[in-house]
């Protein structure tokens, strides 16, 4: 049987994940592909340290150039992460006509069209099926097992992290930073779980999916980030009380004329299986409109879920060495130009139903002076109760929803709502997704 030999830049938990499933799967593996795959060359900071991993490969290095100049190397995986020196070191492979494999999310989101341009001018293919989601094989899916559709939305929980963060807090009834230090000691949430806990994860996610969706350009840099460091416990339980859930969203929607490109934390009703996805675990909704809705769920992180989607995709190039790149499936799916493609709306054009919470004095004409607001911004109130203000306590808080607005006159609202006598603190907002 052919061998084709394979290098990979990195060796931590993704990189050794790939070594080890190769290894154990490697007579399946090869039976599938129609080549056996072997792993020549490992390039990782301290290859001194991965003595574990050296009876598996041909060598362990430091010089990424070698792995470049080898020529009997013909895929490269690159589980560096990061931008540099990520991005330069897929840009040489490219050149030297190597394909590349990789699951580096946030480089795809900032320099993805920069390099599959350089891949299309080489021939070369560039697989990327573990930058979202993990082991969920959702870049297949809406690349390839979706073309019929005209793909209406894709709404995800998209971020294991912040998922298990909020599934803490709902079921245990505790703050954020509790939810959060339990993450940690867990290891689910970076020392600095910035990237994470801001949506700025989930947003380089959903970029790369909105643009497999809706064709045109990767546009990290239009969407609108929001995450869940500003979320209180009260919030989620009174959204339970509701009949829904807190979950931080990616959404990417097709509208008359533009497409929503946004993360934040949004309400979901209790009866949607996406509700009910906990702890660590990704989900994302697509909705074709041939299809319908189809879930595709799963592990979103890990070193074997990751490991699992590179090798699907070296499986894959290994399929089509040889094949000419007319034959190729497309990075983005699309072959030419996709002329429906529309731009990325700001969010304040933006359409939803919302959650606020509204802290008041605890006096008379109060819940008039807010319906007053939201009448004359032509917001329709759907559900509105005011809470019962504890002994000898001053103020209370309205809590309502919604029917569907525009984000600019929701935004006006509350503006106009804080300024009042009667509120004495911001407005807490949620956006809720009915995912109809």
């Amino acid at each position: 049987m052919e061998a084709i030999r394979i290098g990979l830049a990195g060796a931590g938990t993704v990189g050794g994940g790939v070594v080890r499933v190769l290894a154990r799967n490697r007579e399946q593996i090869a039976a599938r592909a129609g080549a056996s795959i072997l792993v020549q060359r490992v390039i990782c900071r301290h290859p001194e340290n991965r003595s574990d991993l050296a009876p598996l490969v041909g060598e362990l290095g430091l010089d990424w150039h070698a792995l470049i100049d080898d020529p009997e190397i013909s895929i490269v995986v690159e589980a560096m992460g990061g931008i540099e020196p990520a991005r330069s070191f897929i840009l040489a492979a490219i050149e030297a006509g190597k394909h590349v494999v990789t699951a580096n999310k946030a480089l795809l989101a900032k320099h993805g069209n920069e390099i599959f341009a350089a891949a299309a001018r080489k021939g070369v293919i560039v697989g990327f099926e573990a930058a979202v989601a993990g082991g969920v094989p959702i870049i297949k899916a809406l690349r390839e097992s979706l073309v019929a559709n005209r793909i209406e939305s894709v709404v995800g929980i998209i971020n294991g992290t912040s998922n298990y963060i909020l599934t803490c807090m709902r079921k245990e009834h505790i703050s954020f930073d509790e939810a959060l230090k339990r993450a940690q000691e867990m290891g689910y949430a970076e020392a600095d779980p910035s990237f994470d806990i801001d949506g700025i994860d989930s947003a380089h996610k959903l970029s790369i999916l909105s643009s497999i969706a809706f064709g045109g350009p990767i546009s990290f840099d239009k969407a609108y980030i929001e995450g869940i460091r500003g979320l209180q416990s009260l919030d989620i339980e009174y959204a339970e009380e509701l009949g829904y859930r807190v979950k931080l969203l990616g959404i990417t929607k097709r509208r008359g004329n533009g497409i929503e490109l946004r993360v934040h934390p949004a309400l979901v009703p209790e009866r949607r299986l996406l509700a009910h996805v906990g702890g660590v675990m990704n989900a994302v909704v697509v909705k074709g409109d041939a299809v319908g809705s189809t879930l595709y769920y799963g592990r979103g992180a890990g070193s074997e879920p990751t490991a699992s989607s590179i090798i699907a995709d070296i499986v894959d190039v290994v399929r089509l060495i040889g094949v000419s790149a007319n034959h190729q499936v497309p990075p983005l799916g699309y072959r030419v130009a996709n002329e429906e493609y529309l731009p990325v709306l700001p969010m304040g054009e933006t359409v939803c139903s919302f959650y606020m919470r509204i802290h008041v004095k605890d006096s008379p004409g109060v819940l008039a002076d807010v319906s007053r607001v939201f009448a004359d911004m032509g917001i329709s109130i759907e559900a509105l109760t005011q809470r019962e203000a504890r002994v000898g306590d001053s103020s209370t808080s309205i809590v309502l929803m919604t029917h569907t607005a525009r984000e600019d006159a929701v935004q006006e609202a509350i503006r106009r709502i804080e300024a009042l006598d009667s509120v004495t603190g911001r407005v807490i907002l949620l956006r809720k997704e009915e995912l109809n």
